[in-house]
């Protein structure tokens, strides 16, 4: 048996025990038994691989006979090579045969538990996927998630950018950074849904350019109205962060004149200032002043005297309110397109002086009326050209970004476009070369 043992083990095939003949084209293959072959094994050494069978060895050739089963093997232990289809290719797996009574595959070894992992660290994976409720919240804490309305309030609220007077003018950011920076300014436009007025809509001009709640002006002193306190008209910060410096609005309407001047009487408002033609293409904004004299409601408007300039038109009105008498100054700016700049800064520098140099606005504590057509392109230029001007004066640096954001705040939208954006950067760089040197330290 020994011989016998010795002489297996030299042509490197162990006989096993012959599975159940069931003939042929039963469709069952026998297992290809591979041994190591011949010469001791080397620690470190490799593994031959084998194929299907071993050449010139296959298991029904081997004796049907299991005498040799109840002596141990004098050689290496021997191991099953089993081919398993994966993925289309052919891999094989060893399997460590127990020399006993029956060959059984030995128990998997212990593998350390897995570490566990978040489903967001198992993207791309192609195993299926199971969430264990009992683990939420104990992996990591349940966190408040901001809303998109709280994440653009912040931004509004803590977005900057400030610029010396050197850099406005020296090392200004190019336009592709002004037009990416502006992108990122959310818009705080206000849903419909989020304006609860009945019938608001018939007195709106565009849709979707709506008053901010928050900010919006209401009316209701004078009782001309019979269906509320609505207009589209905000109240807007200024320099400094101060209160109700404007009222930004949009151009009025045959339906809302009479609240226009109504706005005007209640706000104790001296100066407005109109940047938008009557038509441009389509209508942007009725005739509410009078030629020489008109009543809008309870309200009688009369001229008393108008001055041409080169860019604008300066109209010197007076509105009667029962028995009571005010005056009221209204500057016509009328080349500036819309959704469009001027086509130089000048102008526009020429209005803001015209503006801070009015009686009107320094004797007079109501807010200046500024509107175009929609309230908040053109508009929101100018208000921030005038603010911007200011922080130059006082501090020698503007913040532009900021000033933007403080405008959305109040009424959504104001500058609506990249190139409104970049123009204001210009106008004020312009502005920043005609103060004063500042004194060396």
């Amino acid at each position: 048996k020994r011989r016998r043992a010795a002489s297996m083990n030299r042509l490197g095939c162990w006989p096993a025990r012959s599975l159940p003949r069931s003939g042929r084209g039963s469709g069952q293959r026998s297992l290809g038994l591979g041994g190591h072959p011949s010469g001791p094994r080397h620690p470190g050494t490799p593994a031959a691989k084998r194929t299907w069978e071993s050449p010139g060895v296959r298991a029904r050739d081997c004796p049907l006979s299991t005498s040799w089963l109840s002596e141990p093997p004098l050689g290496p232990a021997p191991h099953l090579s089993m081919v398993q289809a994966h993925g289309g290719r052919s891999r094989a797996q060893p399997l460590t045969l127990s020399l006993g009574a029956a060959m059984t595959q030995p128990p998997p070894e212990k593998t350390p538990a897995k570490k566990h992992v978040r489903l967001q660290e198992r993207r791309g994976s192609n195993v299926a996927l199971m969430l264990d409720v009992r683990s939420l919240g104990a992996v990591e804490p349940i966190c408040s998630v901001n809303t998109p309305r709280e994440v653009t309030l912040h931004f509004l609220r803590t977005a900057g950018h400030p610029l010396t007077r050197w850099a406005l003018q020296r090392q200004p950011p190019s336009p592709k950074q002004l037009e990416e920076e502006f992108l990122k300014i959310p818009s705080n436009f206000v849903s419909p849904e989020d304006l609860d007025i009945p019938g608001h809509a018939s007195k709106d001009r565009y849709k979707t350019i709506l008053p901010n709640p928050q900010s919006r002006v209401c009316l209701g002193r004078a009782q001309s109205q019979e269906d509320g306190d609505y207009i589209n008209a905000n109240y807007i910060r200024g320099y400094d962060g101060k209160e109700k410096v404007y009222i930004a609005t949009q151009g009025p309407m045959p339906n809302t004149v009479s609240d226009f001047w109504e706005m005007v009487w209640q706000e104790e408002v001296s100066l407005i200032v109109m940047l938008t033609q009557l038509r441009e293409g389509k209508e942007k904004c009725v005739h509410y002043w009078p030629t020489e004299e008109e009543t809008y409601g309870p309200f009688q408007i009369r001229i008393q005297d108008m001055k041409e300039c080169p860019e604008y038109t300066v109209r010197q009105l007076t509105i009667q309110y029962q028995e009571e008498r005010r005056s009221v100054k209204h500057i016509l700016f009328s080349a500036w397109p819309d959704h469009q700049t001027p086509e130089s800064a000048g102008p526009l520098l020429r209005l803001v002086a015209e503006v801070e140099e009015s009686p009107e606005t320094a004797a007079h504590p109501g807010p200046i009326v500024v509107h175009c057509s929609a309230g908040i392109g053109r508009t929101g230029c100018f208000i921030a050209t005038r603010i911007g001007c200011q922080q130059l004066k006082a501090r020698g640096e503007v913040d532009i970004l900021g000033i933007v954001c403080q405008l959305r705040l109040d009424r959504g939208g104001m500058i609506q476009t990249a190139e409104q954006y970049q123009f204001l950067h210009h106008t004020l760089a312009l502005y920043a070369g005609q103060l004063p040197e500042e004194p060396s330290p």
